[in-house]
C-alpha cells in the first residue's frame, strides 16, 4: 500500500493542476467577456490579466494568442444567443408578426452589440470574425424570410435588400447610438419602416 503514497500524491496533484487551469481559463473568458461588454472593445492581454487575477502568461498558457481568446468569446456569445434567436415561431396578423419580430431582434442586438463593435474593430485583421458575423446574419435573413413568408414574395429585389437593411443589426446601433433613442422607441421606429415598405408594395 505505501508504496502507491506517491501515485497517489501525483495523481492528486495533477487533478488539481487541471482543476486550477479549468478555473483560470474560466476567469480569463469572463474578464474578457466583461471588458468588452463595458465598452472596451480590443482589450490587451495585460487588462484580461487584471481583470482575470492572473499572470499575462497564465493569459498566453491557455490561449496561443489574443486572437484566439477573442474567437472562443465569440463562440461563447453564439452559445448564448441562439435560445434568443430560436424563441417560439412568430405567428398571427401582420402587425403582431413584425412586432415580435423587431422585439426578438432588439433583445439579440441589444445582447451582442458591444461584441459586434469589438468585432468591427477587428474584422480586417481576422477573417474569423467575418464568419462569425456572416453566420448570424444569414440566420437572421432566414428567419426574416420566414416570417415574412406571405408578404416578401410580392417585393421587387430593391424593397427586399431595403427590408433586410431595415432589420439589421447596423440599423439597429444607428438608432440606438448615433441617434440616441431609446430601445422602445428604436424598436416602434423600426416596425413602422417595415410596416411602411411592405404596404407600399
Amino acid at each position: 500500500m505505501s508504496s502507491r503514497v506517491p501515485e497517489r500524491k501525483a495523481a492528486n496533484a495533477n487533478d488539481g493542476r487541471v482543476r486550477r487551469g479549468a478555473r483560470n481559463r474560466a476567469y480569463i473568458m469572463d474578464a474578457i467577456f466583461e471588458l468588452v461588454r463595458e465598452g472596451v472593445p480590443l482589450p490587451t492581454a495585460e487588462q484580461v490579466a487584471q481583470r482575470a487575477g492572473v499572470g499575462t502568461r497564465t493569459v498566453f498558457r491557455h490561449y496561443d494568442d489574443m486572437e484566439s481568446l477573442f474567437v472562443e468569446m465569440q463562440s461563447r456569445l453564439e452559445g448564448e444567443v441562439r435560445p434568443l434567436l430560436e424563441g417560439p415561431a412568430i405567428e398571427g396578423p401582420i402587425e403582431e408578426r413584425v412586432r415580435q419580430l423587431v422585439a426578438r431582434r432588439a433583445r439579440i442586438f441589444e445582447r451582442i452589440a458591444p461584441f459586434r463593435r469589438s468585432a468591427n474593430v477587428q474584422r480586417i485583421r481576422s477573417p474569423l470574425f467575418q464568419e462569425g458575423d456572416a453566420e448570424l446574419d444569414r440566420e437572421l435573413r432566414v428567419q426574416l424570410r420566414e416570417v415574412l413568408a406571405a408578404e416578401i414574395p410580392s417585393l421587387d429585389e430593391d424593397a427586399r435588400e431595403a427590408l433586410e437593411m431595415a432589420t439589421s443589426f447596423e440599423a439597429w446601433d444607428r438608432l440606438r447610438n448615433a441617434q440616441r433613442l431609446g430601445r422602445e422607441r428604436a424598436q416602434r421606429v423600426i416596425e413602422g419602416a417595415i410596416l411602411a415598405m411592405l404596404r407600399s408594395k
